[in-house]
């Protein structure tokens, strides 16, 4: 059964920048389906008023029937939300290729796979907005992410095609990027860095250090609230012309310009002043 009101499908939403962006989008009076793998999680957001969905973006049946559950009661979904992810930490040499294709397959082909189920009803309304949520780490590269950056440049690359590609239907398709947000990120991020063994040991126990410190919710990281993203999130919806990309927070904005205005050589000094880098054993 059809209904007029706007749908927003939002995934991820068991606590941080999703289950923000579930409650700030139906601050704007859309009919919001929050979706994450575990719908036991959502039940807070039940109780706010939100629908709740199981949704695994690594599973094609989940998310088929996620989308077909919402595009019966509304006819299409006005509004997608791609922010389930995580970060994938270790070094190129060392992390498995199990664990790239599982980074990918979360972090990019979800999100991908989630724009393709939508997009037909999209076209066919002559509306909608697609809100992918990428990362500052999608402008520059920090040494023991390459995987999760190299998942975030793909957003962006992924993002600027279908923008062209769907405007002409009447979709709009933005891309928010956060810098470091106050959440539990930090914890998925470096639960499987292995800093026992190996030659980069003391450079995984430096990636772990490092990471804590910088998610330590000092001012001086300049962290920001899921809900300061979130709100981008709803502008993003909501603005009759939505801008293609959003930096958010000081952070993003300031290290989004530096790398695009510095030559390889004078960022990789940066880098090496500033985050943790393998060193040469004694």
């Amino acid at each position: 059964m059809s209904s007029t009101a706007r749908a927003a499908l939002v995934t991820g939403c068991s606590s941080g920048i999703g289950r923000a962006s579930a409650l700030a989008l139906l601050g704007k009076g859309f009919v919001v389906y929050a979706t994450a793998r575990r719908p036991e999680t959502l039940d807070d957001l039940a109780a706010r008023g939100c629908r709740t969905l199981a949704l695994d973006v690594t599973s094609e049946e989940s998310m088929v029937a996620a989308v077909s559950a919402v595009e019966a009661e509304h006819g299409h979904v006005e509004v997608l939300v791609n922010n389930a992810g995580y970060a994938l930490q270790g070094t190129v040499e060392e992390c498995s290729l199990d664990a790239v294709r599982a980074q990918f397959e979360t972090n990019v082909f979800g999100l991908v796979r989630l724009c393709q189920l939508v997009l037909p009803g999209m076209r066919a309304a002559g509306s909608g907005r697609i809100i992918n949520v990428g990362s500052m780490g999608g402008r520059f590269t920090f040494p023991g992410g390459g995987f999760y950056h190299a998942s975030k440049h793909a957003v962006e690359a992924i993002s600027d095609a279908l923008r062209l590609e769907v405007a002409p239907f009447g979709v709009r398709v933005s891309l928010v990027q956060p810098g470091p947000v106050v959440s539990s990120f930090v914890d998925a991020a470096v639960d499987s860095v292995d800093v026992t063994e190996g030659p980069y040991a003391q450079f995984n126990q430096d990636l772990v250090d490092r990471y804590r410190q910088a998610y330590d919710g000092s001012a001086s990281n300049l962290e920001i609230s899921p809900e300061k993203v979130a709100d981008v999130i709803a502008t993003a919806a909501t603005a009759a012309r939505p801008r293609s990309r959003y930096a958010v927070g000081a952070m993003a904005k300031s290290l989004i310009t530096t790398r695009r205005l510095l030559p390889d050589v004078a960022w990789d000094a940066v880098v090496r002043q500033t985050w943790p880098t393998p060193k040469r054993p004694s």
